[in-house]
């Protein structure tokens, strides 16, 4: 198997493949036959330089026209691809570059000056440079035969009681992604779909052009910031028929753009935390449009959703995907010795408590292969971490998290790393990190520090925010600090986190 023989070359080479916008508003369509040719005019270069087939090649890049070809040459060479966060800082990188041992990263000027020591990299000039015919190239590297076992992807985890984690993705992620594409992306042949994530999360990797593809559907990116008016605007002009942004981007074009019918936006959908309905109602009364929330994690790829056909739940995280198996443990109190017990289908599903959400590997084509430094998950049922409870209907309703992961507008921010650049300021001596609620994001980082040495002030919050966003990706900064004499701890010395978030509230 090869994502470049089995889905791009079974497109006719002049057909849309991708509607590219720079950061000057510039836009240009490339097909098909260009795509296939520029990745291979890539692969050639990237094997001049040492790459090769199970090598790692990070990408540091926004969403441009180099990122897409990059990632294609990875796939058409059978090199690992490792796309990363353009916000992320050096010692990010380090983590990632510690952990992958990438041979070469793709990367924007602009962004290089954060790339640890000592790994090669190639700037997006000289990539131009590659794919200039005019010039002198390398031959291209030939379509490797992969197995569905081989490596295609790396994406890491945001971290919750460590650091982030590298979940490798094998070959059979990438069709693998057809399932979600159909059922709750919800794209066809001949749409535009736009995918709004950031370069370097899991949705991006799969939903920016990959899904689109597996459709029949064109793929847009665009290179700039969120401006909520020019959202709008841009949907409009360029006739997208599925639209996928994050939660945030719906709750603040709801507030800011004033929204209005967009005739061309076929489906709306959105991932990453719940929706709340008051933004869903102002969408369906501003524009006409229902906004079908999903779920999935960055090991498992997308589970469920408010899929095509099916009544919107506001709310709800949907059903799960065709032909995927969940179910739902509960976490009961002991009582004479009984365990957590699976719900059993006899049960009222309305009756149902909240539990655990797992699911069955075996059923899940999107499951990754193992993170990288450790083994292949050998259980039956992978716990997901996440509680939830199932209506009669079989929907299911998003409770909360059994860690303490942080959820903000489309973020998946772990306690750790923001604790970790907290500690690394000598004014700090002790630090926690919880969610706070947040009408615009959802949820927002809150920092709860016992000072060193100074006392508690204005100015040191805004010291210790600016000095989280140095040393760390500026997203994960503590937008609420507040200074406390000690952190609330357990008789083992656990920081009582559920306490710290009560008393945030």
């Amino acid at each position: 198997m090869n994502f470049i023989e089995d889905v791009l070359e079974r497109f006719a080479a002049a057909r849309p493949a991708l509607l590219a916008i720079d950061r000057d508003g510039e836009r240009r369509v490339w097909h098909f036959g260009e795509l296939i040719a520029m990745s291979a005019g890539l692969s050639g270069a990237l094997g001049a330089r040492g790459v090769g087939r199970g090598d790692v090649v990070m990408t540091l890049v926004g969403n441009r026209l180099e990122w897409v070809l990059s990632m294609l040459a990875c796939w058409r060479m059978g090199a690992v691809a490792l796309p990363c966060n353009t916000q992320l800082r050096r010692k990010d990188l380090e983590l990632r570059a510690g952990v992958a041992g990438p041979a070469l990263c793709v990367g924007d000027e602009e962004l290089l000056g954060e790339l640890p020591d000592g790994i090669a990299y190639m700037t997006l000039g000289e990539v131009s440079a590659a794919l200039d015919e005019d010039l002198p190239g390398a031959t291209p590297m030939a379509v490797a035969e992969l197995d569905p076992a081989d490596p295609a992807l790396i994406v890491f985890t945001s971290g919750t009681t460590g650091e982030p984690r590298a979940a490798l993705h094998a070959q059979r992620y990438l069709p693998g992604q057809r399932s979600q594409a159909e059922s709750w992306l919800g794209a066809r042949d001949g749409d535009l779909v736009w995918c709004t994530t950031a370069t370097g999360w899991s949705k991006s990797a799969r939903n920016v052009f990959v899904a689109p593809w597996l459709c029949g559907a064109a793929a847009m990116i665009v290179d700039g910031r969120f401006e909520p008016p020019e959202r709008l605007e841009l949907i409009d002009r360029e006739r997208v028929s599925v639209l996928c942004q994050a939660p945030t981007e719906y709750r603040v074009l709801a507030k800011r753009a004033g929204l209005r019918p967009l005739p061309s936006v076929r489906r709306a959908v959105s991932a990453g935390e719940a929706l709340n309905p008051e933004v869903i109602a102002a969408w369906r009364e501003g524009c006409g449009l229902e906004i079908c929330d999903g779920y999935g994690q960055t090991e498992t790829g997308h589970l469920t959703g408010n899929l095509v056909g099916d009544p919107l739940r506001e709310g709800s995280m949907g059903r799960p995907l065709p032909g995927y198996e969940l179910r739902i443990v509960e976490e009961r109190e002991a009582r004479d010795g009984e365990p957590e017990r699976e719900a059993g289908p006899g049960e009222p599903e309305g009756d149902r408590r909240a539990g655990e959400l797992q699911l069955r590997v075996e059923s899940c084509p999107t499951f990754f292969a193992r993170y990288l430094d450790g083994e292949p998950f050998a259980g039956e049922w992978w716990p997901t971490g996440d509680v939830v409870r199932r209506d009669e209907d079989g929907f299911l309703w998003y409770e909360g998290r059994n860690d303490d992961l942080i959820l903000s507008a489309g973020y998946r921010i772990g306690p750790f790393e923001v604790e970790s650049a907290l500690l690394s300021h000598p004014a700090v001596a002790e630090a926690a990190a919880v969610s706070a609620p947040d009408a615009e994001r959802g949820a927002i980082v809150r920092a709860i520090v016992v000072p060193r040495e100074r006392g508690p002030s204005a100015g040191l919050a805004r010291e210790l925010q600016d000095h989280v966003k140095a040393v760390t990706a500026p997203y994960k900064y503590p937008r609420i600090v507040d200074f406390v004499e000690t952190l609330p701890r357990t008789a083992s010395g656990k920081v009582k986190r559920a306490q710290l978030r009560e008393l945030g509230r």
